[in-house]
């Protein structure tokens, strides 16, 4: 899973629970918020009752009289003052009943309050009713809850596009650095503009670890090229020795046999270092790119130099292509390929066995060519190294140096085509070659 998919559903989920737990405690939250401010409107109606009575009073609202009361037409609100013995002190809010007119009984939240006036104790009570508290709960809750959303929706989506840009700098260094880099990082990095020190620091460390690549690459590149090219004099001065001890009359027929065996074995370490050179010629990029070729056409180029081997072996061999031309290619390093592939087809192949090349151009995007065949098939242990030098198959018999699909990837490469296989022991290969529509023509 992507970061900015885990971060999204991190954010989503963590909103999600927030609105959760508050919508969970929205009641309790509401109805603590009215009790507060029902207490808060008590304490100040008091007050003012207080500040009348300092100013004018007791007898303002006793008027003679041992107690007063007075509350509102559907008794929503109510205040009463009476004298209380001496020694009575109360100063408390709490939620209780109240009967009126020996009938109607409901509830209040009370505020009591005791204090001296002249000589007497009096008893302050205000009350308000526990319904008129409570029916604003329910509109209260639901503006709540529209303004929680409405602030869950407007931050989610701040949120997304933060992060977005957040990690913006994040996708560039992987693109940049990794999905739109080729090897062997010939072209200089530019580094990426972010004012997130993570990113910078992976940026240039990514930067550093692509130049050390690059430049570990460079010297293996050119030992191969050094070390191909200087053993070539070598084993041809050992080649030509021993042809001319072969063509000695004075040779007996037992050294003549050892010297076939020399030959042969320098035949193959000859094959060995040539392929390794080109290999380097090719990583060299020491071959033109300019020439337009007809995939049939190089088809049956190599098959003319192929064919017999066929007949040898009792392979039928069946090609069906269309007529489409391969622009700014090398043709000698396309027939190479060409024919390391068939070759290996042939070898591999079972007696009285056959291959098959087919090309594919309904994807307007790519030009696939498969060639299959119904040889002795390659272990799936073995199928993610078939391509590295020296690699060969534990089910590989005869010849084969582990070289020869090697440069196959590596002309694949150099024209930035693409090439993969599909094998089962016993069953056969095929290996599949696609090539971008950019290189392409009908």
């Amino acid at each position: 899973m992507r970061l900015r998919t885990k971060l999204t559903l991190f954010i989503t989920l963590s909103k999600l629970a927030v609105v959760l737990l508050f919508v969970l405690m929205l009641p309790y939250l509401v109805e603590e918020i009215a009790f507060t401010y029902t207490n808060n409107y008590l304490q100040e109606q008091k007050k003012k009752v207080m500040q009348v009575i300092a100013k004018d009073g007791i007898d303002y609202y006793l008027q003679g009289e041992d107690s007063y009361g007075s509350y509102t037409m559907l008794k929503e609100e109510y205040i009463s003052l009476e004298e209380v013995n001496a020694g009575f002190n109360l100063d408390t809010i709490e939620t209780t009943q109240r009967v009126f007119e020996g009938t109607d009984t409901l509830e209040y939240r009370l505020l009591s309050h005791t204090f001296n006036a002249g000589n007497s104790n009096y008893l302050l009570e205000i009350g308000k009713t526990t319904a008129t508290i409570n029916q604003y709960n329910r509109p209260l809750q639901r503006i709540a809850s529209y303004v929680l959303v409405a602030l869950i929706l407007l931050t989610t989506i701040i949120d997304l596009f933060y992060t977005r840009f957040l990690l913006r700098p994040l996708e560039l260094v992987i693109k940049s650095k990794l999905v739109d880099r080729k090897f062997p990082f010939n072209e200089d990095p530019v580094p990426i503009q972010t004012s997130t020190s993570d990113f910078q620091y992976l940026d240039k460390s990514l930067i550093l670890l692509m130049d050390q690549i690059h430049e570990a690459f460079e010297k293996e590149r050119e030992f191969t090229a050094n070390a191909s090219h200087e053993l070539m004099t070598p084993i041809s001065i050992l080649q030509n020795k021993i042809e001319n001890l072969m063509a000695d009359a004075e040779v007996t027929p037992q050294v003549q046999q050892r010297l076939v065996e020399m030959h042969r074995t320098l035949n193959r370490l000859k094959k060995i270092v040539s392929s390794l050179l080109l290999i380097s010629r090719i990583d060299n990029e020491q071959f033109t790119r300019g020439d337009e070729v007809v995939v049939n056409e190089l088809f049956e180029d190599v098959m003319e130099d192929i064919s017999h081997r066929l007949e040898e072996h009792e392979i039928r061999f069946q090609m069906q292509l269309s007529n489409v031309l391969l622009k700014n290619c090398n043709r000698d390093l396309l027939f190479q390929l060409v024919y390391n592939l068939i070759n290996n087809a042939i070898k591999y192949n079972k007696p009285q066995g056959s291959i098959s090349v087919t090309d594919n151009i309904t994807d307007p995007r790519f030009y696939t060519i498969m060639i299959a065949d119904t040889g002795i098939g390659i272990p799936q242990d073995d199928l993610p190294t078939i391509f590295n030098r020296f690699k060969k198959s534990n089910l590989s018999e005869g010849g084969g140096y582990g070289l020869g699909l090697s440069i196959v990837q590596s002309i694949v490469q150099y024209h930035g085509y693409t090439i993969s296989v599909e094998s089962a022991v016993g069953k056969g290969t095929a290996f599949k070659l696609t090539i971008p529509q950019s290189a392409i023509s009908f």
